[in-house]
């Protein structure tokens, strides 16, 4: 299925889904694979392709990666619980983020639920490397993932970023037989179709408070 989405309406309207994830219905394969075949073509640092991708279907392995998911997800609320309860307690953001956390809550909830879990991995360690060897490396996998979420939104699936399993990166390593001392996962893709596709582009500051000219 493709939803016939301009170029400028899937880049505005791809959204962080987590309530709307039909968890009832399965991914086809041959459409990961028409995602992951556009992912392939998004620019890479250095130029050479040092990113893949780890595509998890198997109910054991997700019922695997959910558990790990949500170990690290308790131990993010507790290093974020200070933080979450000052922006909770401005009125002019307190509604914002308590959706934030409640869909934050019910995908942890849930993810071993999604359909596929799709894991970007990139050859190499990034511990203790500067930031300038760094910016190449998450330059190379990150283009890459975010074609792959624009391709699965013209597609009717959603997808969101994660990155709370790497609290306990290793363990998801063991579960998927990704060498770990060779290879840096950059995130999980929890990939599901939506319950309905008609997202809007969100909320954003004003140019004018984000972009600045010439200098900051």
């Amino acid at each position: 299925m493709h939803l016939s989405l301009s170029a400028d309406e899937v880049l505005t309207t791809t959204r962080s889904v987590r309530k709307r994830l039909d968890f009832t219905r399965p991914v086809e394969p041959e459409v990961l694979k028409e995602c992951l075949d556009i992912a392939v073509q998004a620019p890479t640092g250095g130029n050479s392709q040092t990113w893949s991708f780890v595509v998890v279907t198997d109910p054991a392995k997700r019922q695997a990666l959910g558990d790990i998911y949500r170990r690290g997800f308790a131990d993010y609320r507790q290093l974020t619980a200070g933080v979450t309860g000052r922006v909770l307690a401005d009125p002019t953001k307190a509604a914002t983020m308590q959706r934030v956390v409640d869909s934050s809550d019910y995908l942890a909830e849930h993810m071993h639920e999604v359909p596929a879990l799709v894991i970007p991995c990139i050859r190499g360690r990034m511990d203790g490397k500067a930031a300038r060897e760094q910016a190449g490396t998450w330059g190379s996998i990150l283009p890459a993932t975010w074609s792959f979420m624009l391709a699965a939104r013209e597609r009717g699936l959603g997808t969101v970023w994660t990155t709370i399993h790497l609290f306990y990166e290793q363990d998801a390593a063991d579960v998927l037989g990704i060498p770990f001392d060779k290879v840096t996962q950059a995130a999980m893709i929890p990939v599901a179709y939506t319950l309905g596709t008609d997202f809007k582009p969100a909320g954003r500051e004003p140019l004018d408070k984000v972009v600045h000219w010439e200098q900051w």
